[in-house]
């Protein structure tokens, strides 16, 4: 499936996948490199990615992960 970037830099995700992840209006979404492989990733947060990251942190907490991750989002 194609989309195209506007001015603004925003692209339309097909109506498809957005039902497949449970993408809504307001859904945070993490956007990731793969340089390598020169790609974009694109990973909603939703209900289903967070269950799914119980345990990656143990010891860290979720807090502090997400807090990690705001900070390198920040950097970029």
């Amino acid at each position: 499936m194609d989309s195209y970037m506007t001015v603004k830099g925003q692209i339309v995700i097909p109506s498809k996948i957005r039902r497949k992840f449970g993408i809504r209006e307001g859904t945070r979404v993490q956007v990731d490199m793969d340089e390598r492989a020169h790609r974009i990733i694109l990973t909603p947060v939703t209900r289903d990615y967070i269950q799914k990251l119980r345990g990656k942190y143990k010891g860290k907490g979720l807090l502090t992960a997400l807090a990690t991750e705001k900070k390198r989002e920040r950097e970029r």
